[in-house]
């Protein structure tokens, strides 16, 4: 065979592989829209963990679109979601995490409801002849509790949580979600890149040896242990037997083994990554674990928005590996946020063609198919004239 038909067949190869979403749905108004309505506003959506709200009156908020919810504990100990506006004139009622005693009031013209949603009064109650209260509490969300977390769904009709993530969410059990703890408060950090972007980086590890140098010091990478469920994906990093030379890594991975040993053994020595389409990443340590979603905030921004949690351990050696942990971490994300913006501005060039994509990226494939099912627009090469 020729030097000329071995490259013929090679670009004829190379042509059948699958190829990655074209530059301009990464940086459009008109489909974000269409994407909150599509895509996110019929998924689950984590609030926050069971034990953020543990008292009666506790409440955390949370904000898709122009959407805003809040979850609450009754004073019975249920936990109940409602839309976070009031019936009078939709003012938003709460914000952020904190404690209504007894009552939500709203701010502005003081109506005031029951933890249960019902309405109770009103200012001037004879200003509204014949109004029905039982016709005016808080509109109920739909909300699911799964392995320590609270989702709420606001529309559509998916399934369960725990019937969507199947076997995987069994991995879960020796980690003890349920009795975790926040270590710290909701936190939310705007990235100057679309969602997707954020999700499609998550999704695929074929970038770990290059971009985070730190990461590949301590671990194999994650693609070379794998396992899913429709729409749910998990990969497992092992720690290397040799240490990293750098004191914060080589530190972390000489003391982890002996300060989780409430884990089965192989698992103190490794971090799990997760996945669930369309915009949720969970991230499993032995000493602790994280959520994190990735909100749209307008063209070309993402809202990151998170939590970590972990079993109640003041052991000075707990403390010690979580703040390695974190600190390693942290390095992670800035890598993640730096080349995650360098797509954003690289995908504004007019020379881009998506490209080929590798097996190793084959569940950012699967993000991209849901994309053109719930949009078909997206497997249009330039935006249809009411996108432009």
């Amino acid at each position: 065979m020729t030097n000329l038909s071995v490259a013929k067949r090679a670009d004829e190869a190379a042509n059948t592989l699958p190829r990655a979403l074209p530059a301009w749905v990464y940086n459009n108004a008109d489909l974000n829209r269409l994407e909150l309505e599509r895509i996110l506003m019929p998924s689950w959506q984590i609030v926050c963990h069971i034990n953020s709200i543990p008292k009666a009156g506790d409440y955390e908020t949370f904000d898709l679109g122009p959407e805003s919810v809040m979850v609450l504990r009754d004073r019975d100990g249920s936990i109940r979601g409602f839309h976070n506006v009031c019936r009078h004139r939709g003012a938003r009622l709460l914000d952020g995490s904190g404690n209504c005693p007894a009552t939500i009031t709203c701010p502005y013209h003081g109506w005031t409801y029951k933890q249960d949603g019902s309405l109770i009064g009103m200012p001037v109650r004879e200003s509204f002849p014949g109004l029905d209260r039982a016709e005016h509490g808080l509109r109920p969300v739909r909300t699911d509790i799964a392995f320590g977390f609270i989702f709420v769904c606001l529309a559509g009709d998916p399934p369960p949580v725990s019937k969507i993530w199947g076997n995987l969410a069994e991995e879960f059990l020796p980690y003890r979600f349920e009795e975790m703890v926040p270590l710290g408060p909701i936190s939310q950090e705007t990235w100057p890149v679309d969602w997707k972007i954020a999700m499609d980086n998550y999704l695929e590890s074929y970038h770990v040896p290059v971009g985070h140098p730190g990461l590949y010091r301590m671990f194999t990478p994650d693609y070379e242990d794998q396992a899913s469920v429709p729409g749910v994906a998990r990969g497992v990093s092992w720690m290397r037997k040799q240490d990293s030379p750098r004191w914060a890594e080589g530190l972390y991975q000489r003391m982890i083994g002996g300060v989780a040993a409430h884990l089965p053994e192989d698992q103190r020595r490794c971090w799990r990554f997760y996945s669930a389409l369309p915009n949720l990443g969970i991230d499993v340590f032995p000493d602790q674990m994280d959520f994190f979603q990735l909100l749209p905030a307008g063209p070309g921004k993402c809202m990151v928005r998170g939590g970590v949690f972990g079993l109640p351990d003041e052991r000075r050696e707990m403390r010690a590996v979580r703040y390695l942990s974190s600190r390693i971490n942290t390095q992670v994300n800035n890598e993640d946020k730096w080349l995650c913006a360098r797509v954003q501005r690289g995908l504004a060039s007019g020379s881009y063609k998506p490209g080929p994509l590798s097996q190793l990226e084959g569940w950012m494939l699967e993000f991209h198919n849901l994309l053109r099912e719930r949009i078909p627009e997206f497997a249009l090469a330039s935006p249809p004239k009411q996108f432009s």
